[in-house]
């Protein structure tokens, strides 16, 4: 597994188990994570007890789409002789950690967490907060701290969650005397975020606006003629927008031809080119990203048990290296009383 590789640095993320992953993922982290198996001894994250502080009521939910996540990371490329994969609730480390750090910070402190307050608004729980989503910015922390990771692949969404971590190392380096605990650094795409097919700012399943990565081709073709372009383009002979326009932020993402596409914006920009022309290419583009991807996922699919076997190895690894902090961090506190 990858934890053979020495002397290279650390790094983890990982996904909530709720649902298949999208392009919004691939661009967002998946992109990054292939990149960093090359280069670092890495980790990543089933979080199946975080998806449980906003899904609590549907436990089914998370155990299903488990599996659902693993074949979408092994079909994208994530190899498990390089990436370590492994499932959230099975570490004991975590749950203990966890506790230790929610003393190093003050309700106040993550009541102001930027990600926290927005992600409480849009789910509308007012003052009905379940209180374990009020504290997983430290159940994250807990997961980031445990395995060291140097860097942390994340959106612009999540920086606060890595500042917040920060926090934590420094405040239980300071507290304790010794340096435990690794700070880690946050890797933002390069690529904005994508913006789901109606335009507004964020894909998601909840909003019924991504196109997923095991999405059938029918099914990309039919969400791509649903995309939003410009409103105020309404004959092709018109000056189209380009900036915010969801085609050409998908084709930046996903075409190959940068040159053709630099073409395309200037000819739609200054009219004489529809939108059925542009969102033909983007579909061609799409079709010919995601087809391995497809068939791949298709392929591990027909070995379930295998897929689940990947993450029991991949688990026992985390078990063993997320245990040697809490060792460590126990003994720095004096709790390892025998």
């Amino acid at each position: 597994m990858n934890p053979q590789k020495k002397n290279l640095p650390i790094a983890l993320t990982g996904d909530r188990p709720t649902g298949k992953l999208h392009l919004g993922h691939y661009v967002g982290s998946l992109a990054a994570r292939l990149r960093l198996q090359e280069e670092c001894k890495q980790f990543v994250m089933i979080a199946d007890a975080q998806a449980l502080t906003d899904h609590a009521h549907e436990p089914q939910l998370i155990r299903a789409h488990i599996l659902e996540v693993a074949l979408d990371y092994l079909a994208v490329g994530l190899d498990p002789g390089k990436t370590t994969l492994f499932i959230q609730s099975l570490v004991p480390a975590l749950p203990e950690l966890t506790q230790y750090f929610l003393n190093l910070v003050t309700w106040n402190r993550l009541k102001h967490n930027p990600t926290v307050k927005l992600e409480i608004q849009q789910k509308g729980y007012g003052e009905e907060v379940p209180a374990g989503f009020m504290v997983y910015p430290i159940s994250q922390a807990a997961d980031i701290v445990a395995f060291k990771a140097d860097f942390v692949p994340v959106g612009d969404d999540q920086l606060p969650m890595i500042e917040q971590t920060v926090e934590v190392v420094r405040k239980f380096n300071r507290l304790y005397q010794k340096d435990v605990l690794v700070e880690p650094k946050a890797i933002s795409s390069a690529q904005a975020r994508l913006p789901g097919i109606d335009g507004k700012a964020k894909m998601s399943k909840s909003l019924q606006n991504a196109i997923f990565l095991s999405d059938e081709p029918d099914v990309v073709r039919q969400k791509v003629q649903r995309m939003y372009t410009d409103p105020n383009h309404l004959r092709v002979e018109d000056p189209g927008k380009v900036e915010g326009n969801p085609v050409f932020t998908y084709l930046d993402a996903f075409g190959k031809d940068k040159e053709k596409i630099a073409e395309l914006k200037a000819h739609y920009g200054r009219g004489g080119l529809g939108d059925v022309a542009i969102k033909k290419y983007l579909m061609e583009e799409l079709l010919e990203f995601l087809e391995p991807i497809r068939k791949a996922r298709q392929e591990f699919a027909k070995d379930p048990g295998g897929v689940m076997q990947i993450l029991r190895k991949g688990t026992e690894v985390a078990i063993e290296a997320a245990a040697c902090t809490l060792r460590e961090v126990r003994e720095a506190m004096g709790t390892n009383y025998f």
